[in-house]
């Protein structure tokens, strides 16, 4: 199976490694924004191209894995190349998805191709076992929690602000609300009893940091509804201490059964991420398997990880998974 990766940051790289760990795939082509010649791959003899070129190539790539480059690509790039691709994404806005889905399933139906949007631990992994809980216990309550790790997007917010020249940001589990829940307690929690937010900021030389920390505190949508920390620290602490991207999480489903609802049960799954964008990549690359095999068996249209069977996934055979996984 021949895949190509569009977009080569954090996401990208981590396609390639990924790739690299499933021999049933070869790494075909790499589509960049920047000057293909400036990219070096793990890979030898993998030809970079300009994004421009990409369609020129279409007949030589099974699936397409496109890595945007930030929260508002996927929304344009995916449903552009579902028109020339199978693709694959990790379009992470949960309350944009139904959109998202709406306008890649056009255009891969109506040119015979097959996508996949959404993919990656969450929505992805997370969200399956959200659904398989639901079902497995119907009268419940639902839990996530994310963290510790590094958000990506919130880190590049306090990025944009004026008199930043660097920060990472840290999403916490609230200690006190992961107990309750683990303990059945079934509490309501506001989005400020579930999660901390840490950040670490390097400032420009002479920058306002009052201003600069309450900027990142007042920030809708990233950190006025969260209990924030602001610390200033040097370029080379960051570089020193905060260099990787680690992340995870946990998804809960507490529930009932019994004819009067006596018997109390906790499902919980959780994730512990040295990197989050190669766990996220290897995932993606597992389901690229998954709509190489859906597209070559006629089937077409948009699709998202609550719609593939799991063997669809695996390397293995039917009688190979039962044997061994079953």
């Amino acid at each position: 199976m021949k895949i190509g990766i569009l977009g080569y940051g954090n996401l990208g790289r981590g396609v390639e490694c990924a790739i690299r760990q499933n021999p049933d795939m070869e790494l075909a082509a790499v589509f960049t924004r920047r000057d293909p010649a400036s990219l070096t791959l793990m890979t030898e003899g993998v030809p970079v191209y300009h994004v421009d070129d990409a369609i020129a190539h279409k007949d030589e790539i099974d699936v397409l894995i496109i890595c945007g480059g930030s929260a508002t690509d996927l929304p344009v790039q995916t449903p552009e190349y579902a028109q020339y691709f199978n693709v694959i994404d990790s379009f992470d806005t949960h309350a944009n998805v139904p959109v998202h889905f709406a306008n890649v399933d056009k255009a891969a139906a109506e040119t015979g191709h097959t996508a996949l949007i959404s993919c990656g631990w969450d929505p992805g992994m997370f969200s399956l076992n959200r659904l398989y809980a639901n079902c497995v216990l119907p009268e419940g309550h639902d839990y996530t929690f994310w963290g510790k790790g590094v958000s990506q997007g919130h880190s590049d917010a306090i990025r944009r602000i004026a008199g930043v020249k660097n920060a990472k940001q840290y999403t916490i589990p609230v200690p006190a609300a992961l107990e309750a829940v683990r303990n059945g307690e079934n509490p309501e929690l506001t989005t400020r009893e579930k999660h901390t937010r840490e950040c670490f900021v390097v400032a420009e030389e002479g920058a306002d940091l009052a201003r600069i920390e309450k900027e990142i505190v007042t920030m809708p949508n990233y950190f006025s509804d969260y209990d924030t920390t602001v610390h200033f620290i040097t370029e080379e602490e960051l570089q020193r201490d905060h260099s990787g991207i680690p992340h995870g999480g946990f998804v809960f489903r507490t529930g009932v059964t019994g004819l009067n609802g006596e018997h109390k049960h906790i499902i919980e799954y959780s994730l512990t991420l040295d990197s989050n964008p190669e766990f996220t990549s290897s995932v993606i690359v597992a389901y690229a398997r998954a709509i190489n095999r859906l597209h070559n068996e006629g089937v077409n249209g948009c699709k998202t990880v609550f719609d593939i069977a799991p063997a669809y996934l695996s390397p293995l055979s039917g009688e190979e998974i039962r044997a061994h996984l079953l």
